[in-house]
């Protein structure tokens, strides 16, 4: 009967210590889930602030080249001639 006993508390001990390592895990869980969408917020507007600056630098570069700068003209030239494509989709696209 004292065997039985002492069965019965070291595995309540051992269920309350489970209890215990699962409730921390949880927690732990959940500060690295709210971790891990604060890193992934920033990674995203890190992107845009990156594709912003190329944007910005590819208009640097056109605007250098019509300045006057002979460097990148032919580079200019291509992108201009895309972007009047780009405008003239979009018109078509107005007009339907």
């Amino acid at each position: 009967m004292n065997n039985t006993l002492e069965a019965i508390h070291l595995l309540e001990d051992k269920l309350k210590s489970l209890l215990s390592n699962y409730e921390f895990l949880k927690n732990e869980n959940q500060i690295l889930l709210q971790n891990n969408t604060a890193l992934q917020h920033q990674v995203l507007e890190s992107k845009q602030e990156l594709i912003a600056q190329k944007k910005d630098f590819d208009l640097l570069k056109i605007a250098k080249t019509i300045e006057g700068s002979s460097t990148n003209t032919k580079d200019t030239k291509l992108k201009i001639n895309t972007l009047i494509r780009e405008i003239d989709k979009c018109i078509i696209q107005l007009q339907e």
